[in-house]
């Protein structure tokens, strides 16, 4: 693995120890707030206030599919949500320290073109997964929370989630969406990032994908509990 991988990893893994001790903290029970259409209601459109959650549905409730208009509405909202532009901008901030990419230069023109691929990825990366290829495999790009079992299974099942998903009549099935968009994704990056534009490049960026979505969907199961513990704290220190 390459010096510039080893980073990207390091900064995951980092991201998901952190993620992890506030999740493993999480209580039992499940809170839901907001709606985004009547077809399916997230649990939360902010996970931890910021990180954008519009495909996050109730596993436990029963099972309606989606339309393919609304799968593309998804696949948008998480794309080009307002706190994404942010996080887009950490991220390019990042590979700038770094140096990630040193042909992009240094400056502020080496930060807007980190800026753009960095948010490119995320763009491309959402568009593929959650909207164009789940319409095409007629799978449903939404994740159904677990809700209910200890942790450890909780944390399988949404890790799992990469690999398996429901078709647009409820079956289980290969995620074809999550893993062939992942890597048309990471190939299409070659035609931005001249610096890394080999098979094993491609097939890494595809792995950190597919690896950053198992964190969300451990973010996605875990969140509402977490938020209702830290409610139900704040009530009790009120007089």
């Amino acid at each position: 693995m390459s010096a510039k991988n080893s980073r990207r990893w390091s900064a995951l893994a980092t991201f998901a120890l952190l993620s992890s001790r506030l999740l493993l903290a999480q209580s039992a029970s499940d809170t839901s707030q907001g709606s985004l259409s009547p077809e399916a209601a997230p649990q939360d459109k902010r996970i931890m206030g910021v990180l954008p959650n519009y495909r996050t549905a109730d596993g436990t409730l029963p099972f309606h599919p989606i339309s393919a208009k609304y799968k593309l509405t998804i696949a948008f909202k998480d794309s080009f949500d307002g706190p994404n532009y942010i996080i887009g901008g950490l991220f390019a901030g990042v590979y700038q320290l770094q140096n990630q990419h040193p042909s992009f230069g240094q400056g502020v023109g080496g930060y807007a073109h980190r800026y753009a691929t960095s948010y490119g990825d995320q763009i491309i990366g959402n568009m593929l997964t959650e909207g164009f290829l789940p319409v095409l495999f007629h799978e449903d790009p939404r994740y159904f929370r677990k809700v209910h079992g200890n942790t450890f299974k909780r944390i399988a099942y949404s890790l799992m989630r990469v690999l398996l998903t429901k078709t647009d009549s409820g079956k289980s099935t290969f995620n074809f969406a999550e893993v062939v968009g992942n890597g048309i994704g990471g190939s299409i990056a070659n035609l931005y990032y001249p610096d890394e534009r080999g098979l094993g490049d491609s097939a890494s960026r595809m792995a950190l994908q597919i690896a950053t979505d198992s964190l969300s969907n451990l973010l996605k199961e875990f969140w509402p509990d977490v938020k209702n513990r830290m409610h139900k704290k704040s009530l009790a220190l009120q007089p």
